[in-house]
């Protein structure tokens, strides 16, 4: 294995559509029932507060306030709030193979999700992933999303690395080209991937 090839310091994994799957309908469809509105649709109201949820700027209630257009209490947040964890909870099996194999052979896994921080303290604490991971980084805990180049950097300082030792993987285009930029090899995880081949391993 040449220089160009040699196995990074660190694998840094995004979460969602990475090493989880997609929602499944009958998870929207349990969210629409709690929500009173459908929310699956990319232009729907869930989609475009999302950014602000994930980078810690609101909170949860705020949040679910402004995707149902009306005030909502404590009860009916917590309900929204474990539907949408549970929904984002379908794992890919494929990846598992990868990290726990990548766990095993001693490499350096760490994980940079845009999640809001309260999904982020429930799968730390429960989810069986989260054990391959020497280090966990979540926006809504650091108060930035990617694909700001900051939270890139953060990641970085944190791991007392460099961009040239890390291979990012992520499935948003536009956040492999801001790691790109900073000098990350990456890798984007698309439907179909070999990733155990894109990676090297």
């Amino acid at each position: 294995m040449n220089a160009e090839t040699a196995p990074p310091i660190w694998y840094l994994f995004d979460y969602g559509m990475v090493i989880s799957t997609a929602p499944e309908p009958e998870d929207w469809e349990a969210l629409r029932e709690a929500a009173g509105l459908p929310l699956e649709s990319r232009d729907s109201s869930y989609w475009l507060h999302r950014h602000g949820f994930d980078a810690g700027t609101l909170t949860a209630q705020d949040y679910w306030t402004r995707v149902l257009g009306r005030e909502i209490g404590a009860d009916l947040t917590a309900r929204l709030e474990t539907l949408d964890a549970d929904q984002w909870s379908h794992l890919n099996p494929e990846t598992l193979d990868v990290l726990e194999d990548l766990h095993l052979g001693g490499a350096r896994l760490a994980l940079l999700s845009n999640m809001p921080a309260g999904m982020a303290a429930q799968y730390s604490r429960s989810a069986p992933w989260a054990g391959y991971f020497d280090k966990l980084f979540f926006s809504g805990q650091l108060g930035l999303a990617k694909p700001d180049p900051q939270i890139f950097r953060d990641v970085l300082a944190h791991l007392g690395t460099t961009t040239a030792q890390v291979t990012f993987v992520d499935d948003v285009q536009e956040n492999i080209d801001a790691a790109a930029v900073l000098g990350m090899r990456t890798v984007l995880h698309q439907p179909g991937i070999n990733l155990r081949a894109e990676l090297g391993l």
